[in-house]
């Protein structure tokens, strides 16, 4: 590939990798701005007008595609009418509390209030147990459904079934050719799953919950429930639905992109009061945007399965109570300070221990009396500073680890995971491909570190090998202003598998340029038109990318890429870059 066909002649950038456009060649004569990032994120041209304004009536698939879901729907209808004792058993997580938040507002609707058992991160480690769910048959349940979780739970729900409790599973997580017993297993990640259903394997559970629990309204109106009463609204469970797609990470596109634009809308009505109650503790006081979800509200719903109590995020998003649910909030919030705090040690000392290994393919590090409530949040940062999959296992007095992992784009983690649990290498293990968790023996480190280095150098190289920084468009320094960040906002939302748009900026020199809170760097950059922008590069000052724009001389003329955001400090039309790589120019 010649220089002129990277993106401003970057074959090689500070970060030491090629731009290229993301939308190379094409008439782009005619296209709006909008149009020319969905092309650029793999619309089709005719497929347009669907994706400018994502909505659930054109990306939702009918639920009877999906293996098992009638049977499912079905037999909740049953209990829901014989007035059965409905359990729900959630992961402690955004992506399970808001499963199963969904549900029981769904069977509330219906005259049913359901059981909710979220187990303890700590104490039960993730998924059902045999002795959880014969605990929920004791106390009267006749049907369980667990949500983001049980894809894997062979003896519990073999137990469960030999304890006369029929259980569905409604799940996402990768399955095994052979599945548990269970009355039903909804998964678009079977194996045997129809086309259709395959599809959507990169919703989140949460998504299959509304899908769930449309199936069930749909069986119930074909009875005839609804005939004297009214049905229920599903739509108005969207926040909910929108707030465990982002947190849980999965890929922004087509249903999971409808799920959150309207998501959003029906956040924005505060209906939920401790979805609201969350955003005040929170301090948000403008409409709620894409990026809340991930960085506000989940981490400190989050926390309470990390740090706290397991069943506060549930509790908190079914609430009916507006003081119950300002308590709830206060309460998450502070679990969410004390899980910042408990993470910055772990951090620092897996960062030490992975520093050791930055020539394997995939960082693994372990450390005892490690917090397990935090190693998910460290895996992710190892894995954002080394640029590989890194998982990162606390271990505890008797040498028991518990272990979170997360990958890079191209390399399936989960089932490298679930590979090595069948070759008898975990305890537990499973997920998806960019997260999985797992339970290693005593002395099971470095076999497993043999096992995934073996299985997984090759597609981690090739990964890698491929990496290069896409930009969307060429911008002036002059371009710089809050009017351009609606223009991009409209092709949104952005997130994993639907990046946010990405420009270069220059040539441009850099002034006033000095480091910031905890270890940002920031400066003016002003262009050879007389006009400037601010920039800033979070955690960049130890980078170096940030060394060498501290280190810049004012003379020196740079190509700078990042994204446009509004200064949300000064207000009105006012924008600045953060900035993710330079280039000399």
């Amino acid at each position: 590939m010649s220089r002129e066909d990277h993106a401003c002649g970057v074959t090689s950038s500070l970060l030491a990798q090629p731009w290229r456009w993301r939308r190379h060649g094409g008439d782009d004569l005619g296209l709006t701005l909008v149009d020319q990032l969905l092309l650029a994120r793999g619309i089709a041209s005719d497929d347009l007008a669907r994706h400018r304004d994502p909505r659930i009536r054109d990306f939702l698939p009918d639920p009877s595609h999906f293996a098992d879901m009638n049977r499912g729907a079905a037999r909740l209808a049953d209990a829901v009418e014989a007035g059965e004792a409905i359990a729900i058993f959630g992961d402690y997580d955004v992506d399970g509390a808001t499963s199963a938040a969904l549900l029981t507002l769904v069977l509330r609707r219906l005259g049913t209030e359901p059981m909710v058992y979220i187990p303890d991160r700590l104490m039960e480690g993730y998924g059902p147990s045999g002795k959880a769910l014969v605990e929920l048959g004791a106390r009267g349940a006749t049907l369980a459904i667990t949500v983001d979780c049980g894809a894997q739970a062979f003896e519990a729900l073999a137990e469960a079934a030999a304890a006369g409790l029929d259980v569905i599973v409604c799940d996402h997580h990768q399955c095994c050719s052979s599945l548990p017993t269970a009355h039903s297993m909804i998964n678009p990640n079977r194996l045997d799953e129809s086309e259709t259903g395959a599809a959507h394997g990169h919703l989140a559970a949460v998504g299959m919950a509304f899908l769930f629990g449309t199936a069930l309204i749909r069986e119930l109106r074909q009875r005839g429930r609804f005939a004297a009463i009214p049905e229920p609204k599903i739509l108005d469970l969207l926040d909910l639905v929108a707030l465990g797609t982002v947190a849980d990470v999965v890929k922004l596109k087509s249903l999971n992109r409808a799920f959150v634009t309207q998501g959003l809308k029906v956040m924005g009505q505060r209906g939920n009061i401790g979805l609201a109650a969350l955003a005040d503790a929170a301090r948000l006081t403008r409409a709620p945007q894409c990026r809340d979800l991930g960085f506000a509200l989940g981490p400190r719903i989050n926390a309470g399965g990390r740090v706290g109590k397991s069943d506060l995020g549930v509790r908190l998003l079914t609430t009916s109570d507006p003081e119950e649910a300002r308590l709830l909030a206060e309460e998450l919030d502070r679990l969410n300070e004390e899980r910042r705090a408990i993470e910055l040690s772990v951090i620092d000392e897996a960062t030490a221990a992975a520093e050791t290994q930055s020539d394997a393919p995939l960082i693994l590090v372990a450390g005892a009396g490690w917090h397990p409530g935090v190693i998910g949040i460290v895996a992710s940062r190892l894995k954002e500073k080394f640029n590989r999959p890194a998982l990162v296992i606390a271990l505890d007095d008797e040498g028991i680890g518990k272990g979170s992992g997360r990958s890079i784009s191209g390399v399936d983690l989960g089932a490298a995971i679930l590979a090595a649990k069948d070759s008898g290498l975990l305890v537990a293990g499973g997920g998806h491909a960019m997260a999985a968790g797992l339970t290693l023996a005593p002395k099971g480190l470095e076999p497993l570190r043999t096992f995934l280095h073996d299985r997984l150098a090759a597609e981690i190289a090739a990964a890698r090998g491929t990496r290069v920084l896409l930009i969307d468009a060429l911008l002036a320094p002059g371009g710089v202003a809050g009017t351009l960040c609606d223009e991009f906002d409209a092709g949104g939302p952005y997130g994993a598998g639907w990046p946010s748009p990405r420009v270069a900026i220059g040539p441009a020199r850099l002034l006033r340029v000095t480091t910031v809170g905890n270890g940002h760097v920031r400066g003016l950059a002003a262009g050879d038109d007389g006009k400037n922008f601010k920039w800033i590069a979070f955690r960049s000052a130890d980078s170096p990318l940030g060394q060498a724009l501290l280190a810049s001389p004012t003379d020196r003329r740079w190509w700078l890429a990042g994204s446009i955001k509004r200064d949300e400090w000064k207000g009105g039309n006012a924008a600045e870059m953060h900035v993710d790589d330079a280039a000399f120019a």
